[in-house]
């Protein structure tokens, strides 16, 4: 196995942050002794192309420049090839605009992802594999539909270029609209189709989205389990009274909100949905989502 590290990066990442800062961070971290080669990004997706690329000529050992996309289009590149070998490295430099997954571990960022990989710290990490009618992705830290997935499709497609003014505006937007609606789906073999309206629905292989918001407190990377967060129909007022509660995890314990841990998901779908992936914008017609347990090692 190739010991060297293959560092993917997106220079445009966090609106060309990343650019900036990459090489000091990259210089300190071969300063440490670790042995890095480096493949730039120039086009969506392209991460994912250099992922298995390297992969399959004997690398095994990742670091994902930028923020969670890229850190997404890396684990694609990786799966599902990687399922039927020895589990793959993934470390982190967050250099982009959203580091979630991160945050499950540290605040700190950079200086906690690079301390990690001088330090050659690492624990086994389960990847999520979503089945859909087009095809198959896979990701390891959570996927939405209904509210959070109607914010970030609307923040992409219209407010790509505004930053943190544009989520706003996506975030006041939906709540305008706001739709709460069914998305059927049978939880671990479940005789009946749940079809009750909701708000969202999220399932989490780790605990935090969108950099702070902690959707998923219960949430393990290393379980085996989706830790599957509903929200029922809440309204306008009751939504924007408890939206603090979605930062520290007491959302769970609204009268609306149910949580629990299972294995496979079977979506009953009429369409294709919008949803939110690792902080991704796609349009899916969901069908399975189920675990592969500890398939990933995460440098943290």
């Amino acid at each position: 196995m190739n010991g060297t590290y293959v560092a993917i990066v997106n220079p445009a990442a966090g609106g060309g942050r990343c650019r900036k800062l990459v090489g000091p961070a990259l210089e300190k971290l071969r300063a440490g002794g670790l042995q890095i080669e480096v493949a730039e990004t120039s086009a969506p997706e392209q991460a994912t192309r250099i992922a298995r690329d390297f992969y399959g000529r004997g690398y095994r050992r990742f670091i994902a420049v930028g923020g969670d996309g890229t850190s997404y289009e890396v684990v694609n590149g990786l799966f599902p090839g990687a399922q039927a070998g020895e589990a793959p490295t993934l470390g982190f430099l967050p250099l982009g605009t959203g580091n979630s997954f991160l945050r499950d571990f540290s605040d700190q960022g950079v200086d906690f992802a690079m301390e990690a990989l001088l330090a050659g710290r690492s624990q086994p990490c389960d990847v999520l594999r979503m089945r859909h009618k087009e095809g198959v992705l896979h990701y390891i830290n959570l996927l939405s539909v209904g509210f959070a997935a109607d914010v970030n499709i609307l923040r992409a497609r219209t407010f790509s270029g505004w930053g943190e003014l544009g989520y706003q505006i996506a975030i006041f937007t939906c709540l305008a609209r706001l739709r709460r609606r069914p998305f059927p789906l049978r939880v671990d073999g479940e005789a009946e189709a749940d079809r009750r309206r909701c708000l969202f629905l999220t399932f989490n292989n780790s605990k935090f989205t969108g950099g702070t918001m902690k959707i998923a407190p219960l949430a393990t990377i290393h379980d085996g389990l989706i830790e599957y967060v509903r929200w029922g129909p809440i309204g306008r007022i009751g939504l924007v009274r408890n939206l603090p509660t979605l930062y520290d995890g007491s959302h769970i314990e609204h009268p609306l909100a149910e949580r629990r841990a299972a294995r496979r998901i079977d979506f009953e779908l009429d369409a294709p949905v919008d949803v939110m992936v690792d902080g991704e914008a796609l349009t899916l017609h969901c069908q399975t989502l189920d675990v592969l347990p500890a398939a990933l090692n995460v440098v943290v």
